[in-house]
């Protein structure tokens, strides 16, 4: 579980640290302060820096640059795309210009943060290729492996003789990425480390296509009812759920009522029970990792979030699974704090407030008391 956070130069975050997560976090503020940014940054630390997930959150942002015609190189583009995420889309090759995210343990004796070992750092490297020979065993034979090789401080009049590339430095383990492929990740670095258990729902809701999947991996155990009484909270007669092919790429969730003979799509009972499986798909798929929800509020009513926070407040304890959910609603902090401060267990959970300072983004955190004072005066921490 991150007990706090360290994000720098990741696309509007300069610098920012959460000094204390909880197990369930909801992270607030107006627009563009950075609530999304802060789930990618958390992404992409929980998967060391996977470039799938990169190139993805570039495509969704339309940052995702293809070659054209009049434009054939890739380097250019991968360049174009991948400065997105640095602060102020910088290219710069100056390691202070890198971006870091950093899961933070504490303070050492001397006062100064502590971070775990697997941290991030991302940047654009001059690098050139060396090519070396490594001996088999003691005999004539050798193989021959190419090493990327970084070069700092280049004089402009050289800079022709070395290539640019991204160096994605996790820990003490540093790879290079040639930005020559149209689609780099394809081709790019394996293994930089053990990645962790996570979900992450959009606010497109695009996750609609994977639920089949998710439902796949719990079928037949416990967990199937943590899904039939999340959906309870909308339909109380729901009595059993499962997904049918309608077409070879197309699975669609069907719902049967206790009421009813008749067996129904679930997509015709509205948005909110289908964002609800959504939710507690992800969820239950998470154990001993991390669920991360943008808008958690999208398709629902007030009038059912109270309960879902609930579920989700358990369930994140029973499965061991840390959540950070963004929202612009004030009903939807109301029924957080209502949740936390009004349940018959204690639930660990933390509010953090974002604020945009002429481009500086700070934040405020909020425990389950300073948000039920906060609340009670009235105050709006959207």
């Amino acid at each position: 579980m991150l007990n706090s956070l360290y994000i720098k130069n990741y696309r509007n975050l300069a610098e920012l640290r959460i000094n204390s997560a909880g197990r369930v976090n909801l992270i607030t503020g107006k627009n563009n302060t950075g609530k999304s940014t802060i789930l990618e940054a958390i992404a992409l630390y929980i998967t060391k820096s996977d470039l799938k997930l990169i190139y993805q959150l570039l495509d969704e942002r339309g940052e995702n640059y293809k070659l054209l015609p009049n434009n054939k190189n890739a380097t250019e583009i991968n360049i174009k795309a991948l400065s997105s995420l640095f602060t102020n889309r910088s290219i710069n090759f100056d390691k202070k210009k890198a971006i870091l995210i950093e899961g933070v343990i504490g303070k050492t004796l001397f006062g100064e943060d502590d971070f775990y070992e697997d941290s991030i750092g991302i940047r654009f490297v001059n690098y050139f290729d060396k090519v070396v020979e490594i001996p088999e065993e003691v005999t004539v034979n050798m193989r021959i492996k190419t090493e990327r090789i970084i070069v700092e401080n280049i004089p402009d009049e050289l800079l022709a003789d070395y290539r640019i590339g991204l160096e994605i430095r996790v820990g003490n383990r540093s790879s290079i990425l040639t930005l020559e492929e149209d689609r780099p990740y394809k081709f790019g670095i394996r293994g930089n480390g053990k990645t962790e258990n996570f979900q992450f729902i959009r606010t497109r809701n695009i996750e609609k296509e994977n639920n089949g999947l998710l439902w796949d991996n719990i079928t037949l155990t416990d967990k199937e009812q943590f899904v039939i009484e999340a959906l309870k909270i909308i339909e109380p007669n729901v009595e059993r759920i499962a997904f049918i092919e309608e077409s070879p790429r197309e699975r669609t969730a069907v719902i049967k009522l206790s009421n009813s003979n008749n067996i129904l799509p679930l997509k015709s009972m509205g948005d909110g029970i289908n964002r609800i499986l959504t939710i507690i798909l992800a969820l239950v798929n998470s154990d001993n990792g991390f669920l991360l929800i943008d808008e958690f509020e999208n398709g629902l009513h007030h009038s059912v979030q109270e309960k879902l926070w609930q579920i989700i407040f358990n369930l994140s304890e029973k499965l061991n699974v840390q959540i950070f959910a963004t929202t612009h609603s004030e009903e939807c902090i109301s029924a957080f704090e209502y949740v936390m401060n009004n349940s018959s267990k204690s639930f660990d959970g933390k509010l953090i407030r974002l604020e945009n300072n002429n481009g500086i983004i700070k934040q405020s955190e909020f425990n389950k008391d300073e948000l039920r004072i906060a609340n009670e005066n009235d105050i709006d921490l959207r």
